[in-house]
C-alpha cells in the first residue's frame, strides 16, 4: 500500500470537489495502492467559536458580493463537471470547524475516517446542516457508526483539540497555504481539486513502478 495524505476542510468546495474526483478514479481502479489518511487544516482557524452568518462571511472574505457570487459561480460550475450538485443557498451559518477535525480523528481511531469526512461534506454542501454544532456532530458520528455517548462526552471536553491545532499549525510551517493538498508516499505534493485523469494516471505509474520493482 502507499499513503496518500490528504489535507482539507470539511467546509472547503474545492475539497469536496477532489475527493469527488479522487472517487471516480478510484471507483476506476478498484486495485489502486492507495491507504488514505485525512489531516487537519482550518481555513478560518480565527473564526468564532460559533461560526458567522454565511453571507457576511462571504462578502467579507470576497470584497463584496458580487465577487462573492462570480468566484461562487466557477465552484459550481466545478462542482458539477464531478457530479456534485451543492445546495450553497442551504447554508445560513459558516462554522468553526475545529470540533468537525476533531471528530475526523476520532473516526479514524475507528477506521471509519474517509466515512465521516464524506458525511461532512454531505451535511454541510448538500443538506445545509451546521457541522459546527454537535448535536449534528453526534448525528453525522452516529450515522457513520461511532458511539454517539463516546463522541457527545469527547466533544464536551477539550480533548484532542490542541493536537488538531498543532497539526493545523505544522502543515502551514511547511508551506502549505491551501487545501486540498495530497501528499503521496510522503514525497509528492499534489495540490488543489485535480480532475480524475491525473489521478488515474498517477494510479498507473504507480502500478508500473511496482512491476518494475517486483
Amino acid at each position: 500500500m502507499i499513503k496518500l495524505d490528504i489535507l482539507s476542510d470539511p467546509i472547503c468546495p474545492w475539497c469536496y470537489i477532489g475527493k469527488a474526483n479522487l472517487d471516480r478514479a478510484l471507483e476506476a481502479h478498484p486495485d489502486h495502492p492507495f491507504e488514505i489518511e485525512w489531516h487537519p487544516f482550518q481555513l478560518n482557524p480565527d473564526m468564532p467559536e460559533g461560526g458567522m452568518d454565511r453571507r457576511e462571511y462571504l462578502e467579507t472574505k470576497f470584497g463584496g458580493r458580487d465577487q462573492a457570487v462570480s468566484v461562487y459561480a466557477r465552484i459550481a460550475e466545478a462542482a458539477e463537471a464531478a457530479g456534485l450538485t451543492l445546495n450553497f443557498e442551504g447554508i445560513a451559518r459558516t462554522p468553526n470547524t475545529l470540533d468537525a477535525h476533531r471528530l475526523i480523528h476520532w473516526a479514524g481511531l475507528e477506521g471509519r475516517q474517509t466515512a465521516a469526512v464524506s458525511a461532512l461534506f454531505r451535511a454541510y454542501f448538500q443538506e445545509g446542516r451546521d457541522i459546527g454544532d454537535h448535536a449534528v456532530l453526534l448525528d453525522i458520528a452516529e450515522s457513520v457508526g461511532l458511539d454517539r455517548a463516546m463522541i457527545e462526552r469527547l466533544l464536551s471536553s477539550d480533548a484532542d483539540a490542541e493536537d488538531i491545532q498543532a497539526r493545523d499549525a505544522h502543515t502551514r510551517a511547511r508551506g502549505v497555504t491551501g487545501v486540498p493538498t495530497f501528499v503521496v508516499a510522503n514525497q509528492h505534493v499534489v495540490p488543489g481539486a485535480q480532475p480524475p485523469d491525473l489521478w488515474a494516471r498517477v494510479i498507473e505509474e504507480l502500478g508500473e513502478n511496482a512491476d518494475g520493482v517486483a
